[in-house]
């Protein structure tokens, strides 16, 4: 695990290099090197978990000295794939140096075969190219600025923007204003882009002017089981979570859980800790305010049950105001997701007594966890007109639930791309223009370049192909970003079982309905939670890890003074006026914290950023 930093005909100091020392504060290294007419410089700082010798050590140069690696990340089937370079003499036991050789030998199209998270950037001196890959679920996050001849690539923003100052792309903040994220490969910035997950980008060096190539590496249809009974989906299921769990506790140092009070982290820590002897530490965050959302009691009970040791912390709004900024600089772009403040605490919890932690992320995607999906399957009831009616029933009888309006207001949409973008929306179209003075135009083409990719077209019904696409956009550019970039900044690595590449193939290869149904969701899951869980646990209220923004975010207090503030950065991009009325309508009882954390997030970014 480590930062990387690399560059084509543009030098770099160890300044920039430091800027990535959190996420690699155990060693640094550099390579430089004239290939083709290009001069390449790699560097990397590196968080040694495995391998903790100078055996792990990068960047990574093949004994034959053709091929050199910076790689961030975590291979977990890296000694299955080892089986298969026996002739290759190792020098240590790290996956960097695995995947070095592996590549070599078998090519970069054999990237599918790497069961892990990683972005990693590989230089091949004799073809005269170099190839930068990010995982297929985005786990890992890979940014690059490509100017004619030049290039920079890096583990976060901050490294590039030293180097290259850019500006604001308002095309861009209207689409994050419509998703709550920034969509792969599009980041605020005009010229600084993330590559796609699951994607690789090819730079030849031969010529002068850089060659850039994008395609996809991780996107093979999908095979049905036949017609399998549930239970035998549950055993299978449970077999190949197992075993991901197994595989993700690959460290040569102290493993933790981050542990809510929900079934996803307890199914994790229950298969964790059935490997280990003494108690794995699990870590909770809770708020000091009373408040719906907590989950330290839940997760405390958990803990107890499992044979843990409990560690938790609490946040309060004092908290939330003192640290907003810093998480906003340390994520790089800006969310609607509030559940960032929660994790930063957690994070720095966890970052005392451990390296690593696993958590139960990414399981509300693969198997039909979320609200909105059974909105989906509500669809085809609908008759059209009832449908189109949808907005308008919200508006008649008064539907104060931002989740419900959403819905209602997707059901007037028969083509699926249509729908699920209303169904994401934060801000809808209109109120984007009013906002910025901007319409919002690029969401629909980005939600199409995955519903083709995915052949989602060819899949049975609209709610897989909704759960397909969440799992490598919305997943990869809010979630799964936020988490690494916090958990990065405190040198913790976090790791996602539920995410392992043959359990999410052997989840999306079963019917939709062993996933969800009308008023149930993650139906296999639930069902092996009832063999190894106990029966409290199960039957807990889903809380999500969020945090009682509604509640801090209600009267006129230190947010309106934020936001309302005249002759501030955020005031040169937006109404204020307009965003008063986003103010004036939680007031009124109309839920909208994520939509006034997305604007207090792009007032701190604007301000360190811009």
């Amino acid at each position: 695990m480590c930062g990387i930093l690399g560059s084509v005909n543009f030098p770099f100091s160890g300044k920039s290099l430091n800027l990535l020392a959190h996420r690699g504060p155990d060693d640094q290294g550099s390579y430089e090197d004239t290939v083709g007419r290009h001069r390449i410089c790699l560097a990397q700082t590196r968080l040694a978990i495995v391998d903790l010798s100078a055996t792990g050590h990068q960047p990574m140069v093949s004994v034959c000295g053709r091929y050199v690696i910076i790689f961030n990340g975590e291979i977990y089937n890296h000694l299955e794939l080892r089986e298969k370079l026996r002739e290759i003499h190792f020098r240590g036991h790290s996956d960097t140096e695995t995947i070095l050789y592996y590549i070599a030998k078998y090519g970069l199209h054999r990237v599918n075969d790497l069961n892990g998270i990683f972005a990693f950037a590989f230089l091949d001196k004799e073809r005269e190219a170099i190839f930068l890959c990010r995982d297929p679920f985005g786990v890992k996050p890979l940014y690059y600025w490509r100017k004619a001849e030049k290039l920079i690539f890096a583990s976060e923003i901050r490294p590039l923007q030293q180097l290259v100052r850019d500006t604001v792309e308002t095309d861009n903040l209207a689409t994050l204003l419509c998703l709550r994220y920034s969509p792969s490969p599009d980041t605020l910035f005009k010229n600084i882009h993330k590559v796609r997950p699951g994607h690789v980008i090819s730079i030849e060096l031969a010529k002068s002017d850089l060659g850039l190539a994008v395609s996809p590496f991780a996107f093979t249809p999908q095979s049905s089981v036949t017609s399998p009974t549930l239970a035998d989906a549950v055993d299978r299921y449970g077999h190949l979570l197992q075993q991901a769990i197994r595989r993700q506790l690959m460290s040569d140092v102290e493993v933790g859980i981050l542990l809510s009070g929900g079934i996803d982290s307890a199914l994790v820590a229950k298969f964790a800790q059935m490997d280990h002897s003494r108690p794995m530490k699990a870590f909770t965050v809770g708020f000091k305010e009373q408040d719906e959302s907590d989950e330290i009691s839940d997760a405390q009970d958990t803990a107890t049950t499992l044979g843990l040791d409990s560690i938790v912390t609490r946040v309060g709004f004092t908290d939330f105001l003192e640290i907003i900024h810093s998480c906003i600089t340390i994520v790089e772009e800006p969310l609607a997701t509030t559940s960032i403040i929660p994790m930063y605490y957690l994070a720095k919890l966890a970052a005392r007594d451990v390296k690593v932690v696993l958590s139960g992320q990414g399981a509300d995607e693969s198997l039909g966890g979320y609200g909105r999906y059974q909105g989906e399957l509500f669809h085809r009831f609908f008759p059209p007109l009832l449908a189109a009616s949808g907005q308008h029933i919200a508006d008649l009888f008064g539907f104060k639930n931002e989740q419900v309006r959403r819905g209602l207001s997707a059901l007037q949409h028969s083509d699926d791309i249509s729908r699920f973008l209303s169904a994401y929306s934060v801000f809808q179209e209109d109120k984007i223009e009013k906002l910025i003075g901007y319409r919002e135009t690029k969401s629909q083409k980005k939600l199409q370049y995955f519903y083709d990719l995915l052949a989602c077209a060819s899949m049975k019904t609209s709610v897989e192909r909704m759960m397909a696409i969440d799992l490598r956009m919305n997943l990869a550019d809010d979630l799964l970003l936020y988490t690494d970039k916090v958990t990065m900044h405190f040198s913790l690595e976090c790791r996602v079982p539920m995410l392992d590449l043959e359990l999410v193939k052997y989840i999306q290869s079963l019917p939709a309905h062993f996933r969800v149904k009308i008023a149930k969701s993650k139906i296999v899951h639930r069902e092996l939670a009832k063999r190894v869980l106990l029966e409290a646990i199960i039957k807990r209220k889903k809380k999500g890890f969020q945090s009682p923004t509604r509640k801090w975010f209600g009267g006129h207090g230190p947010v309106w003074e934020i936001l309302l503030a005249k002759g501030s950065k955020f005031a040169s991009y937006f109404n204020l006026s307009e965003v008063k009325k986003v103010l004036l309508t939680h007031e009124q009882g109309v839920n909208q914290e994520r939509q006034i954390f997305l604007l207090l997030s792009l007032c701190y970014w604007l301000e360190e950023f811009a």
